[in-house]
């Protein structure tokens, strides 16, 4: 049996680039059950114009295509902040298997807080969800791309 490998790392990588670009630093990992990466992004919101360009979104849409397939089952989602309403609809409409998040969002979360979008009986499949990796290292990265925009 192969011991559980956190990708959390590689979000923060994601994370960080994005904070580089001038974009809010999220980044997002969609791991095979084999434990490969199959895809990796982060928010890119402003550089594309898009709305929808949440890093989630982005690594959940590339992983499909290389794939071949709209559904994720049994992969694994690595986000460093707590997926939005949004997010938490698209990691359901994949069939996530497991999601793992840094960083609670409060104000705009979708999963523990605000929608609790996986609570709701229309919620077709809900991932397994486990909260707090490298959260310091997450909350940090945000709060530095903040601080001198407030």
């Amino acid at each position: 049996m192969v011991g559980f490998r956190t990708h959390m790392d590689t979000a923060l990588d994601e994370a960080r680039a994005a904070g580089a670009r001038g974009e809010v630093p999220v980044g997002a990992v969609v791991v095979s059950p084999g434990g490969e990466v199959v895809a990796s992004a982060g928010n890119r919101t402003r550089e594309l114009a898009d709305p929808t360009a949440h890093a989630e979104v982005l690594a959940i849409r590339a992983a499909c295509a290389a794939l071949g397939s709209e559904r994720l089952i049994e992969h694994d989602l690595y986000v460093t902040l707590e997926p939005c309403p949004m997010c938490a609809a698209t990691i359901s409409f994949a069939r996530i298997r497991r999601l793992y998040y840094g960083a609670a969002d409060p104000k705009s979360g979708g999963t523990a807080h605000g929608a609790r979008v996986f609570s709701h009986p229309q919620c077709h499949h809900v991932p397994e969800v486990y909260d707090g990796l490298a959260a310091r290292e997450a909350e940090d990265l945000l709060k530095e791309f903040f601080a001198p925009r407030r």
